[in-house]
């Protein structure tokens, strides 16, 4: 069955090509006037041909100014909520005093470790340490901790029920599977150009940003914790009349949890890496600290700002691997006692 497919989809694919063969020659301004000087003028094998270019550039422009002038004030509308969303919780936060946000900082990683002292000390250390390598980048922290969890909300929101149709449907998974692909391997300035067109300068296409480039690892890890769940405890849970969705919220997710937070841990460690490519949008935070280092070639200020995210990405780390840890100790007892 699956060599029977995979022929139609080689047939499928040659057809494609020779199809796009035949468009560009046809829509390029410079083909020979005729096939026969294909010929007689042998010169095109000397360097590859302009007549030969798929106009995808084309396509895609025209295609992206239907789509934005279609589609437009929706994407207003949730531009706007991003915004709003991200100015109400920079602005409270900042308004915080600093050893609230320590102690808070603190009291969480305490509570999401299991109560384990080094651990919490070593994050609120960390924290602490942020203020002070600067005290400006204090707020700058804020800014860019705000991005990121508006980001990493979004990944979750999304990233997991499409994890949980992935393992659930082998058609599902074969269909998402390449955009996933495709997502991690395009180039993360990529993403920043429609959400310019969309959003305008500034935090929303960075958070656009961040949602796609970080979101593939956590549908992945969520796919795969779904799928590992032994098949002999879904059994069991269905002889005891569970049906799917029973299933799903009271065997499935709970067992899959560990892999789900670390799935969490790689999106967010993903986007603190694109805080920095934010910034050249115009995104404030602790990556326009490294811009501003990197176009005046100061080198201490740009080595500040990048020890200020990496204090940062340790502070997240620590956080989502520690609770996560936890989680897998409580589902995995047998584990812990050896």
């Amino acid at each position: 069955m699956l060599k029977k497919y995979k022929k139609y989809f080689n047939f499928g694919f040659f057809l494609i090509f020779i199809l796009l063969l035949i468009v560009s020659y046809n829509s390029s301004k410079r083909k020979p006037d005729s096939v026969g000087e294909l010929i007689t003028d042998l010169r095109w094998l000397n360097n590859f041909p302009k007549w030969l270019d798929v106009p995808f550039m084309v396509w895609i422009n025209d295609g992206w100014r239907a789509f934005s002038a279609k589609y437009g004030l929706i994407f207003d509308a949730i531009g706007y909520g991003l915004l709003r969303s991200y100015s109400i919780i920079k602005n409270f936060l900042v308004d915080v005093p600093w050893p609230i946000i320590v102690f808070a900082v603190v009291l969480l990683t305490f509570y999401a470790s299991g109560k384990k002292y080094g651990t919490t000390l070593f994050v609120g250390l960390c924290t602490f340490s942020i203020g002070f390598l600067n005290p400006r980048f204090w707020d700058k922290a804020i800014e860019t901790t705000t991005i990121v969890f508006i980001g990493i909300v979004l990944c979750v929101i999304v990233g997991i029920p499409i994890g949980i149709a992935m393992a659930r449907s082998p058609k599902v998974r074969n269909a998402i599977l390449p955009i996933l692909d495709l997502m991690q391997v395009i180039p993360a300035f990529c993403y920043l150009i429609p959400g310019i067109i969309l959003f305008g300068l500034g935090a929303i296409p960075a958070i656009i940003g961040i949602f796609i480039y970080s979101c593939p690892p956590l549908i992945r890890l969520t796919d795969l914790g779904i799928r590992l769940v032994d098949k002999e405890i879904l059994e069991a849970a269905e002889s005891f009349g569970a049906n799917k969705k029973q299933k799903l919220w009271g065997v499935q997710l709970p067992l899959a949890l560990p892999n789900i937070m670390q799935g969490i841990n790689q999106c967010t460690m993903m986007a603190l890496a694109m805080v920095v490519v934010a910034s050249m949008i115009g995104t404030r935070g602790l990556g326009d600290e490294v811009l501003l280092g990197l176009q005046q070639l100061n080198v201490g200020s740009s080595l500040e700002a990048g020890l200020a995210i990496v204090l940062l990405a340790i502070v997240f780390d620590r956080i989502t691997q520690a609770y996560g840890e936890r989680i897998q100790e409580r589902t995995q007892p047998a584990k812990k006692k050896k």
